[in-house]
C-alpha cells in the first residue's frame, strides 16, 4: 500500500524553503543545461494483479518499494519548454507470491524521458513548478529462483521481461541562486512485464505502475 508520508513531506519542505528565501530572482529559462540529483523511491501500486502456475491456481503478486539515488539530466529549448533523462542505480524489489508462499526478487534500472513544460519559465519567479509526459523503458535483471516451502515450486527460475510504458511527471525548483536550487519530483510510470518460470513458460503479467518520488537538488550548468 503506497504512503503518502514522503510526498507530504517533499511538499511541506518546498513551500517553507519558498517562503523563507529572500526575495532575489533568478530567471532560469532557453539554452539552459541542468541535473537534478536526490533520493528516490521507487513505489509499486499495491495490487500487482496475480500469475498462473499449473497445480496452484492463480496466485497473487506483491511487488515492494525500494530506495536508491536518482539523477537526471535535462535541457530547456525555450523558456517554456524543455526535455530531461532520468536516470538511477538499480533498484531491488522483494516479491511476494501467494502471500509469501513463494518470494523472489529482482534488479530495474527505470531510464525516463520526458518532454516538459514550464508556465513560469522566462520569469524571475523563485519557485518554477514543472510537468511532463514521456515514455519509460524498464530493464529487469538478476532475477532470484524461487524461494518456498513447496518442493515443486522451490529452485525454478523466474524471469521478468523488459518493459515499455508511458510515463507522466510534475516537480518544482525552489531557486537559491543562479545555479542551485532544491527540487522535489515525482513520476506516474506504466510498468507491466510478462512472468517466465522454469519448466512452465509465461504465467502471466504483473502490474507494477509505480509512482516515483525525488527528493534533492538542482544544478543549472
Amino acid at each position: 500500500m503506497r504512503k503518502v508520508a514522503l510526498p507530504t513531506l517533499l511538499a511541506a519542505g518546498i513551500a517553507a524553503a519558498a517562503i523563507t528565501t529572500s526575495s532575489q530572482a533568478f530567471a532560469y529559462g532557453a539554452g539552459d543545461f541542468y541535473t537534478r540529483v536526490g533520493v528516490t523511491k521507487v513505489d509499486p501500486k499495491s495490487d500487482n494483479g496475480d500469475i498462473f502456475v499449473p497445480g496452484f491456481g492463480d496466485l497473487g503478486v506483491e511487488v515492494d518499494d525500494d530506495t536508491n539515488l536518482g539523477f537526471t539530466l535535462g535541457y530547456r529549448f525555450n523558456d517554456k519548454f524543455g526535455v530531461e533523462l532520468l536516470a538511477a542505480l538499480p533498484f531491488k524489489h522483494d516479491i511476494s507470491i501467494a502471500g509469501g508462499a513463494a518470494t523472489s526478487e529482482t534488479k530495474h534500472l527505470p531510464p525516463t524521458v520526458t518532454a516538459q513544460f514550464y508556465p513560469l519559465g522566462g520569469t524571475e519567479a523563485r519557485v518554477q513548478p514543472y510537468a511532463g509526459i514521456g515514455f519509460n523503458y524498464t530493464k529487469f535483471f538478476s532475477e532470484e529462483e524461487l524461494s518456498s516451502a513447496n518442493n515443486t515450486l522451490n529452485g525454478l527460475d523466474v524471469e521478468l521481461d523488459d518493459s515499455w510504458g508511458l510515463a507522466g511527471q510534475v516537480g518544482v525548483d525552489v531557486l537559491i541562486n543562479d545555479n542551485w536550487a532544491l527540487n522535489a519530483a515525482a513520476w506516474y510510470i506504466d510498468i507491466n512485464t510478462d512472468v517466465s518460470v522454469e519448466s512452465v513458460g509465461n504465467v502471466g503479467e504483473v502490474e507494477i505502475d509505480p509512482v516515483v518520488v525525488m527528493a534533492g537538488a538542482s544544478y543549472r550548468f
